[in-house]
């Protein structure tokens, strides 16, 4: 699948606060918590859970939320297929970023153990 500025740009547009929920009832349906979903969050952006709440309270732009993040170093390691796109192919950096995050919400939701998920750091 060929990314296009348009799609790009919709996604940088995009509000985290409006996806968050999805992630919590993707993770909650599957035996997972909100906790794990925040600690998987907190590994790949560097966010403690109070400044989560405050982009969620926010409702802070993907781009904002990512330009505000740290990515964790191991990153590089989230590969794989994710919405039809192979994430370490994907060249418009706050799209990858965003599948990454999504690939770690899919691995928690399918039950993946946290070690493997926070690629062993």
């Amino acid at each position: 699948m060929e990314s296009t500025p348009n799609h790009n740009e919709r996604i940088a547009k995009m509000t985290f606060a409006s996806v968050y929920p999805h992630y919590i009832t993707k993770v909650e349906r599957k035996g997972r918590t909100k906790e794990e979903l925040h600690q998987v969050i907190r590994w790949l952006t560097g966010f403690t859970d109070k400044k989560l709440h405050e982009l969620i309270e926010k409702k802070v732009t993907f781009e904002a939320f990512f330009k505000g993040a740290e990515l964790n170093p191991n990153a590089h390691l989230i590969t794989g297929m994710i919405c039809g796109y192979r994430i370490e192919e994907i060249e418009n950096p706050l799209r990858q970023k965003v599948r990454y995050l999504d690939k770690l919400v899919d691995e928690l939701a399918k039950g993946r153990k946290m070690e493997k998920i926070l690629r062993n750091s």
